[in-house]
């Protein structure tokens, strides 16, 4: 294992204290948490958002706190949910009075401990109402889940939902939307080699040199196949073929996002989404945004996935909201 590290059962902390370094206008550290909050929290008058989970996915979640999106996410152990308590103190240090809306990825302990967490704020006064992404098409049900499991598609309900409460939407208003989110975005990946999570020091899963693994996920847990590589325009036609084939996008305006998983080179993220917007073209599926980068990654997995979300005019306005967010400025 080869990681620039100083403690592998240190790696958690280390990297919280880095992101806190690198924007203290921006964001502060829950003390004795694994929470990462807005600098101003909690903000008056305003639904905070809080999410999370395991660390490894980074710029999720903690990139993706500012103004616009999130107010404070709270980061797990390597691939490891977050307890409930510590999600609990995120809900406390951001809530202001008029609620605070969770954005989970379904994976079971992340849909356990997030929902533990709401209870115990609910007890305490707090009211707290929450969405569960599930973006991905590749499979029904996982090792991880009950159910598909949310990736990429996860930021879209982050900027969404997060320029809803932003503008001064209710609880329930950016509950509806966050909903609206999830109804409307799917997603699917593949990957070119495994990854290596500090603490277990060898590669979570093998892969030959000209093999991928076609629909896993962010944690390398197995997809739909793995087959001989292809052309970046075979993976291309293969995942977002498959993504069309779960919500009927035709005559739709969408957004899309050509994701890396940690260590693909833009370039090669850069030729996949040539590919896809050809597909959507020939469809004639009209695309209002692209994003192309690492937005959910899996440590330094290389690979990618591919997300699409139908737009209306609400989605359009609020994914076109201002966003301080490091990894999402707008």
């Amino acid at each position: 294992m080869k990681k620039i590290i100083n403690d592998p059962n240190q790696v958690v902390q280390d990297m919280l204290a880095g992101i806190v370094s690198a924007h203290p206008d921006d964001v502060k550290q829950v003390p004795n948490t694994t929470v990462i909050a807005r600098k101003d929290a909690p903000v008056a008058n305003k639904v905070a958002l809080v999410s999370g989970g395991g660390s490894g996915h980074e710029p999720a979640h903690a990139g993706y706190i500012g103004k616009g999106m999130l107010d404070a996410a709270v980061a797990g152990e390597v691939f490891t949910s977050p307890t409930p308590d510590q999600v609990h103190e995120a809900i406390k240090a951001v809530d202001s009075g008029n609620g605070v809306f969770l954005v989970i990825k379904n994976y079971t302990g992340d849909v356990m401990n997030f929902e533990m967490a709401a209870e115990m704020a609910a007890a305490e006064g707090i009211q707290v109402e929450q969405v569960v992404v599930n973006d991905d098409v590749a499979v029904e049900d996982s090792s991880f889940t009950t159910g598909r499991r949310g990736i990429a598609g996860t930021v879209f309900v982050h900027k969404i939902a997060g320029a809803k409460a932003e503008a001064g939407g209710s609880l329930e208003e950016v509950k509806g939307v966050a909903e609206k989110v999830v109804a409307n975005v799917r997603s699917m990946g593949m990957a070119l080699t495994p990854c290596t999570v500090p603490a277990a020091g060898k590669p979570s899963f093998t892969l030959e040199d000209n093999e991928m693994e076609v629909g896993m996920g962010i944690h390398g847990e197995p997809g739909i196949e793995r087959k001989v590589i292809s052309s970046a325009d075979a993976i291309a036609e293969e995942l977002t073929g498959k993504v069309l084939e779960d919500i009927d996008y035709s005559n739709s305006e969408v957004a899309v996002m050509v994701n890396g998983l940690g260590s693909t080179p833009e370039m090669e993220l850069y030729i996949l989404n040539n590919k896809v917007q050809q597909i959507l073209s020939d469809k004639g599926i009209n695309v209002y945004k692209t994003f192309v980068g690492e937005y959910m990654t899996s440590l330094e997995m290389a690979g990618c996935s591919v997300t699409l979300l139908k737009l209306d005019d609400e989605l359009k306005e609020l994914l076109d909201a201002p966003s301080s967010a490091p990894a999402f400025r707008k």
